[in-house]
């Protein structure tokens, strides 16, 4: 995949493919840091965002349409949520939305680049919320894939991928050796959480990677929703677990607990949104 980013006049374009993907506003901060380009933008509509690679990945007014439905689920569903690993998460939204629940006693945050967490802090504060003075939280400037790797089994009770598109830093996320690290340190009634890109502007890796958690995972099942400013607008997040679809059942006292304070996640929108599978999507994952 080639991106490229572009600034004409007042916007911001990711292009994408023959399609663009642009917000109205003014840069603010643009760097390298020895992992990848950051760049830090405010728009009219969506305040201010992060890029990073020339890639959208979250906004100040958006991010609720992404964080709460990648860790709702695992969490109000998983057997046991007292040790959580984050693998990526550095503008902190997965933290604060994990957070919110008071069985979480620790969250492993590992993410590769300081410098998109010191960036994250100073600009999008709103995102990671009060997550980054919260005691329970565990900072790990690491590479995920090498903490997993050395990590011993049944360790966290929901493992959550918060990482970018399949591309540098994050590319190995999505692989098959990764994954199955994955399971090996999750706990028996465990879920694990990832994005899974979109089913129109990314169909092939989206649909590897659901078919890779199925060869891993006894169930493994992707949900969609809107997340406005990535390409297309159409996103998904699979869960995956062992014996059951543990991700499918959310408990209710966990519920009460945090559903005053979601904007988008509510048990009748997960349902919603596991169903709203697209049929070319349903047939490719059949095929063998």
């Amino acid at each position: 995949m080639n991106y490229k980013l572009k600034t004409r006049s007042e916007w911001l374009d990711e292009y994408h493919q023959g399609v663009r993907y642009g917000l109205q506003g003014k840069l603010i901060l643009e760097e390298s840091s020895p992992f990848q380009k950051i760049t830090i933008y405010e728009s009219k509509r969506y305040g201010k965002a992060l890029l990073l690679d020339d890639c959208w990945m979250t906004a100040e007014k958006s991010e609720k349409c992404y964080h709460e439905c990648l860790i709702h689920p695992a969490l109000c569903c998983s057997t046991q949520i007292e040790n959580i690993l984050i693998i990526g998460g550095g503008d902190g939204g997965s933290a604060r939305e994990c957070l919110k629940y008071k069985e979480v006693k620790s969250i492993d945050l590992v993410e590769i680049d300081l410098r998109v967490i010191e960036l994250s802090q100073k600009y999008l504060p709103t995102i990671g919320g009060d997550a980054w003075s919260d005691s329970r939280l565990n900072l790990q400037i690491k590479n995920g894939i090498d903490w997993v790797k050395h990590t011993q089994e049944n360790s966290y009770d929901v493992i959550i991928i918060d990482g970018a598109d399949p591309i540098g830093p994050s590319k190995e996320l999505f692989s098959n050796s990764f994954l199955k690290d994955c399971k090996r340190i999750l706990k028996q009634g465990g879920v694990l959480a990832t994005q899974s890109e979109s089913p129109e502007s990314f169909q092939k890796i989206h649909i590897n990677i659901v078919k890779v958690l199925r060869e891993i995972f006894d169930y493994a099942d992707p949900m969609y929703g809107s997340v406005s400013i990535y390409p297309s607008g159409l996103w998904s997040w699979t869960f995956a677990s062992m014996e059951q679809q543990r991700y499918m059942h959310p408990k209710k006292s966990r519920v009460k607990e945090i559903s005053e304070n979601c904007q988008i996640w509510s048990t009748r929108w997960q349902q919603g949104a596991f169903n709203s599978i697209p049929a070319f999507i349903e047939r490719e994952l059949a095929k063998k």
